[in-house]
């Protein structure tokens, strides 16, 4: 064999200048190059401008979608430094674009917090842009200079004068086409982030405006009460148990607190954690703060007022059904666990978010006796609910123990028993359930039909739940288990897929099956697991040819393609029930031809997400009607 080292010397180092290396790697920088890091982009630059408004120097932030899917965004901070920086020679506005780690947000000069994803925001958004055109308002001048894929192409120049009141920085670029898999900006991705922006700035005001519909798309975000605010949208869709919305503030050890919560008739707990307005999903030291807090606080008031006998206590699981809070920490050097900042890592921040809330909470029960004690007599029914789902719990295992692991009679099992080849497929109905039976591959393919819709988590207590009989049938065949009990390596299949009618009713229950996935197993769809069939839409016979469409596009396609004439048996599929096993099969469960959606949590979003499946399945008619509203100019496919 030839000696490995002949080829491999100093030669083959490679040294990346400038920006090359975020263009070489561009997921090191920005996650992935899908539309999640697409949209990321403007986040960053949007970032640099929250950082003005954090430091007391920005009231306004436009964000402009433009008509050839360019991006603007302007502020009214201070505009970036133009003034050489005498380490590098160059002015300050150029470095920032062009030096990766350079900003305002390094050495504790510029910003005393800021949020960014890694402090290289304008500069990876440069490397990663056909162009970028800057123009900065500063001192009674403009400013202007132009990059091309991350390189200079003009200098740095004054273009006229403004009024010197009138500061601030504008970024104008395009996407790079040849390092994204697409460049097409998503309104209502952008408008979920911008909103909690907004939110989690106290009276910044944030507009999107979307040149590319005519009229022009717009929606403008302002909130002076902050996440008050944010914790009245996300309890719209529910009853909340008081008026009130509990607020804590307060800075301790150099670490700012601000807290919002309220509770609602939902026996979910919505927990959202941000530090420096970047959302933390796997939470940290500040959530462990807030949650050791809460649970004592109520505990001894409960004590205290004889609410509790001596030996009673109430879990933190108790005390946070139907909670829905905000947990915002600002601070000056936040340590975050792993590279994604996923997880808050500062000791500091645990005790400033316990003493900030311990003491405030305690002063609020005082004060409002009758709102404590709603909230006590709730965590008090939920102790019993879940102690009721425990002992139905047990008896589940015991009794499974005893039938040697028995599954669910109406599961027709695979043969395989290597969960990595072996699916499961959801399905609705007899009649369906029958036809998927007969048309799988049962070695690697698994059918469970499941009677009717399924129970509305979202209305239901624990106890309800483990005593419904096809939520129980859905939690033996996965073996996964739930909640406290959930272990994703006793996963039985690797693709769930809910195989549902294509149609309203079949769009219903898909929702009720992901909102209980979403509820009581998170990590299956967070772990790829969990999928959406596609059945076809259409059925087009021709001289004993067949065809499928799966959208009225394609069915006009394949007409434009065979000629439309008396000839065509056009069949419209209102449900599975009416394909034989054949078609079922060579339509949506052959793995070779088949569809399949792959259902994603974006954790960025996770408080979108929680007010989604709140609006769509729970009890109030209105948000849903203003939900259905403001979405159908997004909705592709719809059955009518």
């Amino acid at each position: 064999m030839a000696n490995q080292t002949e080829n491999y010397g100093g030669d083959q180092i490679q040294v990346l200048e400038g920006l090359e290396a975020v263009r070489k790697r561009p997921g090191m920088y920005i996650g992935s190059t899908s539309a999640r890091g697409l949209h990321h982009l403007v986040y960053e630059i949007v970032d640099n401008s929250v950082d003005e408004a954090l430091a007391g120097f920005c009231k306004n932030i436009v964000v402009h979608i433009n008509a050839d899917n360019s991006i603007t965004v302007e502020d009214d901070g201070r505009g970036i430094p133009v003034d050489i920086n005498h380490k590098t020679g160059r002015p300050a506005a150029e470095v920032v674009f062009t030096v990766l780690h350079a900003g305002g947000k390094f050495g504790g000069g510029g910003y005393k917090v800021s949020g960014g994803l890694h402090g290289v925001g304008a500069s990876v958004v440069n490397a990663l842009s056909n162009w970028l055109e800057v123009k900065i308002r500063r001192d009674g001048k403009v400013y202007e200079q132009r990059y091309e894929k991350g390189k200079i192409v003009t200098d740095l120049t004054v273009t006229g004068d403004c009024d010197p009141e009138n500061n601030g920085t504008t970024v104008h670029f395009m996407p790079d086409d040849t390092i994204f898999e697409e460049t097409i900006f998503e309104y209502p991705v952008l408008k979920q982030r911008l909103r909690e922006t907004a939110f989690l700035t106290k009276g910044i005001r944030i507009t999107l405006n979307d040149w590319r519909d005519d009229p022009v798309h717009t929606h403008e975000f302002h909130y002076e009460g902050g996440i008050k605010q944010f914790v009245e949208y996300l309890n719209r869709g529910k009853t909340a148990l008081y008026e009130s919305i509990i607020y804590c503030e307060g800075k301790v050890n150099n670490v700012y607190v601000e807290v919002a919560m309220q509770h609602n008739d939902s026996y979910n707990d919505s927990t959202f954690s941000f530090v420096n307005n970047i959302t933390t999903p796997e939470g940290g030291t500040h959530l462990t703060g807030f949650r050791n807090a809460l649970t004592k606080t109520f505990n001894d008031y409960a004590k205290a007022n004889k609410i509790l006998k001596d030996n009673e206590t109430l879990t933190g699981d108790d005390i946070r059904e139907g909670l829905t809070a905000i947990i915002s920490v600002k601070i000056e050097e936040p340590q975050f666990e792993g590279q994604t900042k996923q997880k808050l890592g500062n000791s500091e921040a645990r005790g400033a978010v316990e003493n900030v809330v311990s003491q405030q909470l305690t002063y609020f029960l005082e004060q409002n006796p009758a709102v404590a004690k709603t909230i006590c007599e709730k965590a008090l029914l939920a102790q019993r609910a879940r102690e009721a789902a425990r002992k139905a719990r047990d008896l589940t295992r015991r009794k499974t123990a005893l039938e040697g692991g028995s599954l669910p009679g109406k599961l027709a099992d695979c043969s395989d028993k290597d969960p990595k080849n072996c699916e499961i497929f959801i399905v609705e109905g007899d009649s369906a359930g029958g036809s998927a039976k007969t048309a799988r591959s049962r070695a690697t393919q698994a059918i469970l039909p499941l009677r009717g819709k399924i129970l509305n988590v979202e209305k239901a207590r624990l106890d309800r739940i483990y005593d419904n009989a096809e939520i129980k049938a859905m939690i033996t065949a996965f073996g996964t288990g739930i909640h406290d009990d959930f272990d994703i390596e006793k996963l039985r299949y690797h693709k769930i897929i809910i195989m549902t009618d294509a149609d309203v009713d079949g769009a219903h229950i898909a929702t009720l099956m992901l909102t209980f996935l979403y509820r009581f197993m998170p990590e299956l769809i967070k772990g790829g697991y969990v999928y959406l069939a596609t059945p076809p839409l259409y059925k087009l016979e021709k001289n004993k040819k067949v065809w499928y469409a799966y959208s009225d596009e394609e069915l006009n396609q394949i007409l434009n393609e065979v000629g439309r004439d008396n000839n065509n048996k056009i069949q419209r599929y209102k449900g599975l029930g009416e394909m034989d096993a054949e078609q079922l099969w060579d339509t949506t469960m052959d793995p070779e031809k088949r569809i399949l959606k792959r259902v994603i949590i974006d954790e960025e979003s996770a408080s979108e997400i929680d007010v989604t499946f709140t609006t769509l399945m729970g009890d109030k008619v209105e948000p849903r009607r203003e939900f259905i509203e403001e979405n159908a100019r997004y909705v592709q496919n719809l059955d009518i």
